[in-house]
């Protein structure tokens, strides 16, 4: 949502020059104006459908990020009791929480069971008996869905993709089909859903129709089988345009395609969107250090780095690269890097920008999703501040990281024990 009146950069209605003087850099900055055009869009397009749509907290779990969730009524889909604890804080309703992952601990099952979340997404047999036990001990019953993997390719990055028989989300029907013949054995979890989730980043409708397609005929088996489903979660992971050339899918046509395959359902369908709603609401702030001579290219070194953005050192991912100065300048190649003692600390190779000087202020744009979640204090880094604009203002809502903050909880060893 950048914009400019006259000369001036605008973010939101921000002059984001001005605000990376005032916060400092390396700075995120989100639309908040964003963020709700994409909720209302996705709403919009749910009209007349019994959905839920529950936030990826994973995406972006900053606490006044989630309470724009809330404000809208949507849930939360978490994987931690952490991002539980913070949807909570943000005041998302606990029955609208769904619990991901594969690696639920006993505790945080409990924790999830005394907020009064909504449902369990469980991954195998172990979190299954493991659920049967915490809320027998509790005296309650959970609800909970089968995830099941769909073995459907995404065609997304090998390290986003969750859909596949060789990957570590989900159980296969035959293992899902046996739960659901047992299900008496479990009398504290009632089963009454399915879950399946392929991958994120997802740029065509083709692998989603398959895998909701597989989900459709798992549920008519279920249904003549006279197992009661009472949800549906079609999981989340549509894309974004991250560069020059990528055709999101629209709400319009995923809920279309959604609606297709789940005709005649009558219960509840769950959404879990996370990057969609929030990667192009960002922006992060970030100036240049210097310019050093390469073999191949000088190495344009910015004072953000791999701790702050980690996408493209982990996954090669492009993020667009804009200097806010607008004036018109010659083109020069770079190598576009961060200061931290890693190679892999790259954010570009051989890009092509207007020439830039030192102190030059870059907007690295589509960095709201899996930006600031993901950073880490590596090399001693504190993590960078974080900004919500709303038309026209502006309100820091993550001070950056202090030498002192950076370090609570170490200390000396001076009190020695022994087991």
């Amino acid at each position: 949502m950048t914009s400019r009146a006259g000369s001036v950069p605008l973010f939101d209605g921000v002059d984001i020059a001005a605000l990376a003087s005032r916060v400092g850099t390396p700075t995120y900055a989100y639309s908040a104006s964003t963020i709700r055009a994409r909720i209302d869009e996705l709403l919009s397009a749910l009209t007349g459908l019994n959905a839920l749509v529950c936030y990826a907290a994973k995406a972006n779990s900053n606490v006044a990020v989630l309470q724009l969730m809330a404000e809208h009524e949507l849930g939360a889909d978490i994987v931690s009791a952490g991002e539980l604890w913070r949807c909570l804080q943000a005041g998302i309703r606990p029955g609208r929480i769904v619990f991901s992952g594969v690696g639920k601990t006993a505790e945080e099952m409990r924790e999830a069971l005394a907020a009064g979340i909504g449902r369990f997404n469980l991954e195998s047999r172990d979190e299954l008996e493991t659920l049967q036990a915490v809320a027998a001990s509790m005296n309650t019953v959970a609800r909970a869905a089968v995830r099941i993997n769909p073995d459907v390719d995404a065609r997304t990055h090998a390290k986003i993709s969750t859909g596949r028989a060789e990957n570590k989300f989900g159980v296969g029907l035959d293992e899902a089909r046996d739960w659901f013949d047992h299900a008496a054995g479990f009398p504290n979890v009632r089963l009454d859903g399915l879950h399946a989730h392929i991958g994120s980043q997802l740029l065509e409708l083709a692998p989603i129709r398959q895998a909701l397609q597989r989900v459709a005929a798992f549920w008519h088996e279920l249904r003549d089988a006279g197992h009661a489903i009472a949800s549906i979660d079609v999981g989340g992971g549509l894309g974004v345009r991250y560069r020059e050339g990528e055709r999101p899918i629209a709400a319009v046509g995923y809920v279309a395609a959604i609606r297709e395959a789940l005709a005649g359902f009558d219960g509840r369908l769950v959404l879990e969107p996370g990057r969609w709603l929030v990667a192009e609401a960002g922006v992060l702030l970030t100036r240049v250090i210097r310019i050093k001579p390469g073999a191949n290219h000088p190495f344009l070194v910015l004072d953000a780095a791999m701790n702050d953005l980690l996408r493209p050192s982990l996954y090669e991912a492009w993020h667009d690269i804009e200097p806010v100065d607008a004036q018109p300048r010659p083109l020069e190649t770079y190598d576009v890097v961060g200061p931290v003692c890693e190679t892999g600390d790259t954010f570009a190779r051989a890009r092509t920008l207007p020439r830039c000087n030192a102190g030059d202020l870059l907007m690295i744009h589509t960095t709201g999703a899996y930006g600031a979640s993901m950073a880490s204090t590596y090399n001693s880094r504190p993590l960078a501040a974080e900004v919500l604009l709303d038309s026209g203002r502006y309100a820091e809502v993550r001070r950056r990281q202090t030498w002192q903050e950076m370090i609570a909880g170490e200390q000396a060893a001076r009190h020695w024990h022994t087991t």
